[in-house]
Order: C-alpha cells, then structure tokens, then sequence
C-alpha cells in the first residue's frame, strides 16, 4: 500500500464536510418551500436529506479529527435560484447529488490504495449518494413523462 496523503485528504474531507453542512440548509430551506396537494411527502423527503447530509457531515468531521485535521466551520457556497417549484427544487437537488457523488469519487481516488478503512467509507458514500441520484431522478420522470 502507498502512504496515505494526509494533507490532501484532510483538505477534500473538509470540502465534503463543507458541501455536507450546506446540504443541511439547502434541504431544510426545500422542505419549507414545498406547496401543493403532494406536500407532505415530499417535505417528509427534504426532512430526511437534511438530517441525511447532518450525519454525513458528523461521520466527516469524525474522521477529520482522527487524521488531526480541523473540521472547517465553514458552509459551501449555495445559490438560491428562488425557483420554487417542486420539480425545479428536484433539479437543483439533483445537481447537488451529483456534485457530491463527485467529491466522494474523488475522496476514493485520493485515499485508494492508502487507507482501507477511508475507501470502504468513500465507496459507501459513493453508493448513498448514487442512490440519491436515482431516487431524485425517478421522482422527476413524473414531470416529463420519460427517463431523464
């Protein structure tokens, strides 16, 4: 196995922990927005990512610490759109998934073939967040009509 570049990884994982917390925003400030006879649902769902990107951001920061690296308490960047339909709220969920699948690819690549235990957590990760992406995009064929 090859030495495991700290420094590199301490800085990517603060990148995800940063991207993670503003998920937790992002997603509350969706669940608030959602109107509509499909409500309930749908916020219930926001909810649940909200609490999802909470504990992402925990189990980050936890392994941040244990590579004596200092958890940022910084948010990523976020661009409000003030789009608030239900269907452009899932697009831009969307692109925060797959934004996130890439931060996670790259933790993979960083840490692959260093750390056994920060690539079993990349790939985990990587499939929490590819089944993200599948989900939102089921819940977007029923405003277009076909696959997306």
């Amino acid at each position: 196995m090859k030495e495991l570049d700290q420094e590199k990884a301490i800085h990517l994982l603060n990148t995800i922990m940063e991207f993670e917390l503003a998920g937790v925003v992002r997603y509350t400030h969706y669940s608030l927005m959602v109107t509509g006879p499909n409500r309930i649902p749908i916020v219930d769902f926001f909810k649940a990512q909200a609490n999802e990107s909470l504990l992402h951001a925990q189990q980050v920061g936890e392994i941040l610490t244990g590579l004596e690296g200092h958890p940022s308490l910084r948010i990523a960047p976020m661009e409000e759109t003030y789009k608030h339909t239900v269907r452009d709220i899932l697009e831009e969920s969307l692109n925060h998934e797959k934004k996130a699948l890439e931060l996670y690819k790259t933790l993979l690549e960083t840490v692959n073939d260093a750390s056994i235990y920060l690539e079993e957590f990349a790939r985990t990760m990587i499939g929490q967040e590819e089944l993200h992406n599948i989900e939102i995009k089921k819940m977007l064929r029923d405003f277009s009509g076909s696959a997306i």
